[in-house]
């Protein structure tokens, strides 16, 4: 009987034999190690270089672990890449070589393998990164495409859309050797970047309406798909929980700051708008091949991509980033807050007039 990892093994080893001139050892290219952060943070990078391409070295370790969700303590069994959800967000330059390091611990109870829409051939690398618990790969690709691409899990079959939503995924933003530039070659830089993963979550209830939880992923798989094939999810958030991004997890910026928002979206459409600001610059489709369109109030993002928007805050105060599908931002979770310091300019907004009482209307 062929298993799926044997039908995913033999499409790997087949996949190396033709292309073993591009996977051998034989790149005489300086190594970059990059320590991975959490997003909504973004590891430090050129974000212009005269340099060569390198082969820059990552990290993945899948964790399979309970999470919290929400502000009543509502939890799920998650997987996720190194621990968050969205994964961490992987920043390379255009010719660069992306060598990933994916280990699926021992203590782990499924196999799992990872997507990158940014790489080419073998199912995104899907095909050569199929592990066990207990096991480790090391894949290579080159980045060919700039922009921002979504990378998730995709073990094969109805294991595809579970891992995705259970937290398994997230981003590689390829920028062009000399840096984004506003579609006429003027070069555009940011002050400040951040990484957004929007997730949608199906959280199973028990007869009472009260949401379950389970002890592992296994355990929770059965009611799980229940609820994700009637395609309404009980929580959209922002980087994996209500309130990930607001009070004092907001993002901080000051009056004057450029800031590039990368936001991703593995597995339904999205509508990010930035609440009193703008995108002044927005990648919609998230490829820099492509001129940014400007201006905009609210921009898309759809489902299985990412997008990248640039805005310069000009005022002071507390900006709302959400979904605009306003009962997903407000009901079901899925708002940001950038907290951003400095002087407030009058010319651009002003308070005429304090709330008062209506005036009466004077007599004849």
């Amino acid at each position: 009987m062929l298993t799926r990892r044997a039908a995913l093994l033999s499409v790997a080893v087949a996949t190396m034999m033709l292309a073993a001139p591009a996977f051998a050892d034989d790149l005489k290219l300086p190594r970059q190690k990059v320590d991975l952060v959490a997003p909504p943070f973004v590891h430090p990078h050129e974000q212009a270089t005269k340099q060569g391409p390198k082969i820059m070295e990552f990290k993945l370790v899948i964790q399979e672990k309970k999470m919290v969700i929400d502000e009543k303590g509502t939890t799920m069994q998650a997987m996720t890449f190194n621990g968050s959800m969205p994964g961490p967000l992987m920043v390379v330059h255009e010719g660069d070589y992306v060598e990933v390091t994916l280990v699926n611990p021992a203590t782990n109870t499924m196999p799992h393998n990872i997507d990158f829409h940014s790489a080419t051939g073998a199912l995104g690398g899907a095909a050569l990164t199929l592990i066990n618990p207990g096991e480790q790969v090391v894949l290579r690709w080159k980045a060919t495409r700039t922009g921002v691409f979504v990378y998730h899990c995709a073990p094969g079959g109805p294991m595809i859309p579970w891992h995705v939503v259970s937290g398994m995924n997230g981003a590689v933003m390829v920028l062009p050797r000399d840096g984004l530039n506003e579609g006429h070659g003027h070069p555009l830089h940011y002050d400040k970047i951040y990484y957004i993963g929007e997730q949608d979550l199906y959280i199973p209830r028990d007869e009472k309406g009260n949401f379950k939880s389970y002890d592992s992923p296994g355990d929770a798989y059965a009611d799980t798909e229940e609820v994700m094939r009637k395609l309404i999810p009980t929580h959209v958030v922002f980087n994996g929980k209500v309130g990930a991004l607001t009070g004092k997890n907001a993002l901080t910026a000051n009056v004057g700051d450029n800031v590039l928002i990368v936001h991703s979206q593995a597995n339904r459409d999205s509508r990010p708008h930035l609440i009193g600001g703008h995108g002044d610059y927005v990648w919609e489709t998230g490829k820099f091949s492509n001129p940014p369109e400007t201006g905009l109030e609210t921009w898309f993002i759809r489902g299985g991509s990412a997008g990248a928007a640039m805005y310069k805050f000009l005022q002071p105060g507390i900006y709302a980033y959400v979904t605009h599908n306003l009962i997903e931002a407000a009901d079901l979770g899925a708002t940001a807050h950038f907290k951003v310091e400095g002087k407030w300019n009058d010319d651009l907004m002003t308070q005429v007039k304090a709330p008062a009482e209506i005036p009466s209307s004077p007599t004849n």
